[in-house]
């Protein structure tokens, strides 16, 4: 045999090899597709306990984990706004045994931090959990029962009031800078180690001032440990209809909305990512669901795992510009 036939016969070899290994490969997967799940699923939230995305998210863990047969065992990891939780999960293995809530920050910390991971090429977008308008809530302490009255008194005492947030870049951080932008007034950024923490400052009176989600705030509404000035919606919230909002209440063009979704570690298997979405899309269909969302102010949004991919991308555009006019930087 001469050494040209030889080296013919070993290159044969080797693709019918690495033919033979693909498609073992591709049995694999599809096999680990067709178990899935078959052990619990880790559902990391990126903030503390007790803020809009740990109250959502752990609504639907409960839901999809009935839908899928298997716990959605929640995870809180907080740290630079969401940066610490979404970074642990891109760098997961691509099984879908690791799922990431996202909200609003997500697109907002590529313009704030350095990050170890690309926000959309990280990631396979799942789908939308739903969206809810933020609510300007003010400690009862505070002598502003209206916009107005919160903006002359902002104005007679420039740079003496202070408003809370879950972060620099988080929802609430944005809302409260829009509103500086929008009223010309001059309140002090207080940032948090997440919502929860930022609440219960507010509720304390220590800040007096919070441009939350009404899924936070509803309960101290309710009972009347804060007041509720103004909502960041087009229109009036059906479940704070006697609030107007911020914008008909004296801030013209004033809004402000907050999402949340689910993704996976890029690579993770198309099968195993329309198993999630198909439990997502069952549980945002229920009424056990939309019974604990409707009444805190949250609204379902369906989309598909590639329009939620294409939202992403959308606001991480839109809020990459209210960024640079605010001047917003990470400390």
């Amino acid at each position: 045999m001469t050494g040209m036939m030889w080296l013919g016969i070993s290159s044969m070899l080797r693709k019918c090899l690495l033919f033979a290994l693909a498609l073992l490969a591709a049995a694999s997967v599809a096999r680990a597709a067709d178990t899935y799940p078959s052990r619990p699923i880790h559902f990391v939230i990126p903030f503390p306990p007790g803020g809009s995305n740990d109250v959502v998210g752990r609504v639907f863990a409960a839901a999809i984990s009935e839908r899928l047969g298997q716990p959605l065992v929640v995870e809180n990891r907080p740290g630079a706004g969401g940066v610490v939780g979404t970074e642990l999960v891109a760098k997961a293995a691509p099984d879908g045994y690791t799922l990431l809530v996202i909200s609003l920050a997500h697109a907002v910390n590529p313009w704030l931090y350095k990050l170890n991971y690309d926000p959309i090429k990280a990631f396979a977008p799942i789908g939308s959990m739903g969206s809810g308008t933020n609510v300007l809530v003010v400690n009862p302490t505070l002598p502003a029962h209206s916009v107005k009255e919160l903006v002359a008194l902002a104005k007679a005492k420039p740079g003496e009031l202070n408003y809370a947030s879950a972060g620099i870049g988080s929802f609430q951080h944005l809302g409260g800078e829009l509103f500086k932008l929008d009223a010309g007034v001059d309140i002090v950024h207080v940032p948090f180690r997440g919502g929860g923490p930022a609440m219960l400052d507010v509720l304390a009176g220590n800040t007096k001032i919070m441009f939350s989600s009404l899924v936070q705030t509803m309960p101290f509404i309710r009972n009347g440990q804060l007041r509720a000035l103004g909502t960041g919606g087009a229109e009036r919230s059906p479940v704070l209809p006697d609030v107007p909002t911020i914008a008909e209440a004296g801030v013209p063009g004033y809004q402000a909305t907050n999402w949340w979704g689910i993704i996976a570690p890029a690579g993770t298997p198309p099968e195993i990512i329309a198993k999630v979405q198909a439990a997502l899309a069952a549980a945002q269909d229920s009424a056990e669901v939309q019974k604990q969302l409707e009444p805190q102010g949250a609204d379902v949004v369906r989309m598909s795992s590639a329009a939620f991919g294409a939202f992403m991308q959308s606001e991480m555009d839109k809020w990459g510009r209210v960024v640079a006019q605010a001047g917003i930087k990470a400390q």
